[in-house]
């Protein structure tokens, strides 16, 4: 799965990396994203706007959000036959910016886990796979809410973690943000496993176990122990 994330890069560099989006600029770094906090998402509405949606999906038939806690993430392989998924990934795709992400190994004679940070080596920022909804509340307010999409792991990940996120090229973002329905058999084969040969990855401080930490120093290298 994919429970925590970083998009630290400031806006003006993240606007140079999405030249065609339109960036905010004041988004504050961020390096311990958690679940159910705010993300940047661009949804596939046309207009290739960041806006901030809650992160855990709560599909816009549910009668309490707090479904969405336990929709932070959703199996590629299993999309288009979830209830919760299946209509969100025919129509209502996005692209969710990141510039690195957070999974926990365990290492053999330990009984805690190693918190690994994985980044692209150019360590330049990205965009996850992603579903969104609108959710209406009785109230008539309105929630917009997300969810990252998994794959099985590539090479570097493997010895990590069973899932990791599906990290989208470039070249592929106008096709996942299309306004138009689309099949699953149109989709199925961009949810494939980042190249590793792009990747790294490195042990990080335990500091990032706590959501309330969100310091420069999660980032930073550590001994592996």
């Amino acid at each position: 799965m994919c429970g925590r994330f970083t998009l630290t890069i400031d806006p003006t560099h993240l606007q140079e990396a999405f030249p065609w989006a339109d960036i905010p600029d004041d988004l504050p770094p961020r390096y311990n994203i958690a679940p159910s906090q705010p993300v940047a998402v661009i949804p596939n509405t046309g207009d290739n706007t960041l806006s901030m949606y809650k992160w855990g999906l709560v599909p816009s038939w549910s009668k309490d959000p707090a479904i969405g806690d336990r929709m932070i993430n959703a199996r590629s392989e299993s999309l288009a036959e979830k209830p919760s998924f299946r209509n969100a990934y025919r129509r209502r795709r996005c692209l969710i910016l990141a510039d690195g992400f957070y999974e926990w190994k365990q290492n053999p004679g330990m009984k805690s886990k190693q918190p690994i940070f994985i980044r692209l080596k150019t360590e330049h920022p990205f965009a996850f796979a992603g579903l969104w909804e609108i959710w209406n509340s009785p109230d008539g307010s309105e929630l917009r809410s997300c969810t990252i999409i998994t794959t099985q792991p590539n090479s570097l990940l493997e010895p990590i973690h069973n899932r990791m996120p599906v990290i989208l090229p470039p070249d592929i973002y106008s096709q996942w943000l299309t306004p138009e329905d689309r099949q699953p058999v149109q989709l199925n084969g961009l949810l494939i496993p980042y190249p590793s040969s792009e990747m790294i990855a490195f042990p990080v401080s335990r500091m990032v176990n706590s959501p309330q930490t969100d310091t420069p120093d999660l980032i930073k290298p550590v001994e592996d122990l």
